[in-house]
């Protein structure tokens, strides 16, 4: 890491509050601690600022670096690192190029993406592209700008929906989940694609299904529900440590159906399902929302939360706090770990805290968007984080199913209530499975 990179880190942590930084020493303790046991650390990821902070790019170097061992995450990020995590794209009005203004977006404003021509011409192959559409684009008035790839700009937003669906199918005859399918052909600088190279499970809840267009689609049905909620739990279950980054409505996804100590799992359990409980982790929660802190601090001084649960009282009127469901939860768990601030500054500042600790050199790093550093990070997705390889996501797949006939997921669905010996890893079983490089 360049000395003026650490320089920076070091000012971000500095400038933090007094409070902030207690809780982020905290937070790197408890993952250094683990990781020197041998436990493992799990990611629950939204979309957003995950993305344009280049958080989704850092998790993606600590999950090569061996420091994150299962992600949970959401459709539309899924959408996004197919097509590269970051686009630049030119935007101008649909109506001087004479669009429906029927099928555009709130504003008229039609995109496209600015693609290397080598990029391009590899599209030309798989799909039929207006280039004249195109260059239409390029001569009109408009601005340019850096944005969550794979979403509204032509031509790798339709790419992407239309590979969504072939996915969807190699998924279904696979009996694996369209995020593994993806992730062979995934850049290994997405969680995706450094997920599906080493073994680790990068999926999404079931709260963060229908986005990204057909891709949340595809998703969603590529797998059943319950399988989902499963394997979600079960990375859920081995992490010691969880860490929920820009990220709502995680109460559905922490305490889901099969977790039994601030949880639902209850019944699953008297019927002799597999459940597990949160009692004794740590769940860290990087959020802006200082409501988050309040509450928080209200359980440990009074225990107002576990209260009103108790008693069934409504916790917004009693606590007087605008309350947000997953406040409940995270707050009455003992290991819980509030940090209020952006995870564009807090999360670089962790990965180096944590890689120092466990004397591993990151080759990349995140900065905050709006810095120097995070505009030139920016750039560099931009320019270096390919879209899915379509071929290589079909060799991998080839491979997969010429050398293992059996599917390790096919006895052990959600309604196996017989012991498990196997864990989300078996998904691929080994790192060297799909050989992707």
């Amino acid at each position: 890491m360049k000395r003026e990179d650490r320089n920076i880190i070091d000012s971000m942590y500095n400038s933090l509050s007094t409070q902030v930084r207690e809780r982020v020493d905290q937070v790197v303790d408890k993952i250094v601690s683990a990781k020197q046991k041998g436990e493992k650390i799990a990611v629950v990821t939204g979309s957003g600022p995950n993305i344009h902070e280049g958080v989704s790019t850092l998790i993606a170097e600590l999950i090569e670096k061996k420091i994150i061992d299962g992600v949970i995450t959401s459709s539309a990020v899924v959408a996004h690192e197919m097509a590269g995590s970051l686009d630049r794209v030119k935007r101008v009005s649909g109506a001087s190029l004479d669009m429906d203004k029927d099928f555009l977006p709130r504003g008229g404003v039609f995109e496209i993406t600015l693609l290397d021509e080598a990029v391009l011409d590899s599209l030309k192959k798989e799909m039929i592209i207006d280039t004249a559409l195109i260059e239409r684009v390029k001569k009109a008035k408009g601005d340019v700008i850096i944005k969550a790839a794979g979403n509204m700009a032509y031509p790798v937003g339709l790419r992407t929906e239309r590979v969504a669906m072939e996915v969807e199918a190699l998924s279904r005859m696979a009996g694996r989940p369209f995020e593994l399918i993806a992730g062979l052909g995934a850049d290994r600088r997405t969680m995706l694609g450094a997920g599906a190279a080493n073994g680790v499970p990068v999926v999404v809840s079931v709260p963060q299904l229908v986005g990204g267009g057909m891709v949340g689609l595809a998703v969603s049905d590529s797998i059943p529900v319950k399988q989902r909620s499963r394997i979600v739990a079960e990375i859920l279950s081995e992490a010691s440590v969880i860490i929920e980054s820009g990220i709502a409505l995680s109460q559905e996804i922490h305490d889901g159906p099969f977790e039994t100590y601030t949880g639902h799992g209850i019944w699953t359990a008297w019927d002799g399902g597999f459940t597990y409980s949160l009692e004794g982790r740590t769940l860290v929660r990087i959020d802006l929302d200082a409501n988050l802190r309040k509450v928080w601090e209200m359980e440990r001084e009074e225990g107002g939360v576990q209260e009103k649960v108790d008693r069934g009282l409504p916790k917004t009127k009693t606590l007087k706090v605008p309350f947000r469901m997953e406040m409940s939860g995270f707050a009455r768990l003992e290991g819980s770990i509030p940090v209020v601030g952006d995870i564009g500054v807090i999360w670089p500042i962790i990965a180096v805290r944590v890689s120092d600790a466990l004397s591993t050199e990151l080759d990349f790093i995140s900065f905050p968007q709006e810095s120097g550093k995070g505009k030139e990070m920016r750039d560099w997705i931009v320019d270096t984080v390919a879209i899915l390889d379509l071929q290589k996501m079909r060799n991998g797949v080839r491979k997969w199913r010429s050398r293992f006939a059996a599917d390790p997921w096919r006895d052990t669905s959600p309604r196996d209530t017989s012991p498990r010996d196997t864990s989300p890893r078996d998904w691929i079983s080994n790192s060297n499975l799909f050989e992707v490089t």
